[in-house]
């Protein structure tokens, strides 16, 4: 199967969805003056912007993505919460020459930039590729995250996990950019491409020790197979499952208002586990 780059790019870097949208808002979030700074963090400079006031919230963006990504998320939380919300390495304004590039990598990264900003635990969510760094970033430093939601991760890149047709194509786009002449430009594709055809391998076990309550994320058409999002949930101790019907990867743009409206019920209550004669309720 042969796609074009731009059907690839539409198709894949399924964090630039945000663009066929609107935006209402005034704010340019991702390039704002007033909200933006810059921190060393790991050897590179992480662009990153805040907003609001209140117990801290981290957004986490996906593969190629950028802060823009969460334009119907900030907003409506930093009314309650102080939104962190950075590019990741390698992405938007955090650029970094470097070769290699891993989820793992990603998650330290966000750790650093959570000590940075003396933070020592917050809410998050991550979005796709995101949500991988968001499930990383509770298994490797479970002392930050409070609660987690995340939409759109899997836990290995193969065929059980993620659609074939995705898969192919990223497979295909790969062959296609390695045989282009090594340039800064191409370097950085492959670098994301890589993350997307061999990467994330988080096990069972690995979720099994996540700690923090957990809100698990997904389309019942998504990119991600919702057999393997069920997975994620029941291997997490204190998960809950929420599958929107008749939704595909962009459930917190499709579904911005019932996605946030949710997302914030769960940080607000406590979590329970619904034993014995509950689960009739």
């Amino acid at each position: 199967m042969k796609i074009s780059k731009a059907l690839f790019t539409i198709l894949i870097l399924l964090t630039l969805v945000p663009v066929i949208y609107a935006q209402t808002d005034t704010i340019k979030y991702g390039d704002n003056e007033k909200a933006g700074k810059y921190v060393k963090v790991r050897g590179f400079n992480m662009y990153y912007e805040t907003y609001g006031t209140g117990q801290p919230m981290l957004f986490i963006h996906g593969n190629g993505g950028s802060i823009n990504n969460f334009y119907n998320q900030i907003p409506y939380f930093s009314k309650n919460y102080k939104v962190i919300i950075a590019d990741s390495r390698s992405q938007g304004k955090s650029v970094d020459d470097e070769d290699s590039l891993s989820y793992e990598m990603m998650a330290d990264d966000l750790n650093g930039l959570l000590d940075t900003l003396h933070v020592d635990s917050c809410y998050v969510v991550g979005w796709s590729d995101g949500g991988i760094n968001g499930l990383l970033l509770a298994i490797r430093h479970p002392e930050k995250v409070k609660k987690l939601a995340v939409t759109g991760a899997n836990l290995w890149p193969d065929t059980t996990a993620v659609h074939p047709f995705i898969v192919y194509g990223v497979m295909n786009e790969y062959n296609s950019v390695k045989e282009k002449l090594s340039t800064p430009s191409v370097k950085h594709d492959l670098k994301l491409l890589n993350l997307l055809l061999f990467e994330p391998h988080i096990t069972i076990g690995q979720l099994n020790k996540i700690s923090c309550p957990t809100l698990v994320i997904g389309g019942d058409h998504d990119v991600i197979r919702p057999k393997h999002t069920l997975l994620i949930a029941q291997s997490i101790p204190k998960s809950y499952l929420w599958i929107l019907p008749n939704s595909g990867h962009s459930t917190p743009i499709v579904y911005k208002d019932l996605f946030n409206a949710t997302v914030s019920e769960f940080f607000a209550k406590p979590y329970h586990e619904i034993l014995g004669f509950g689960r009739f309720n």
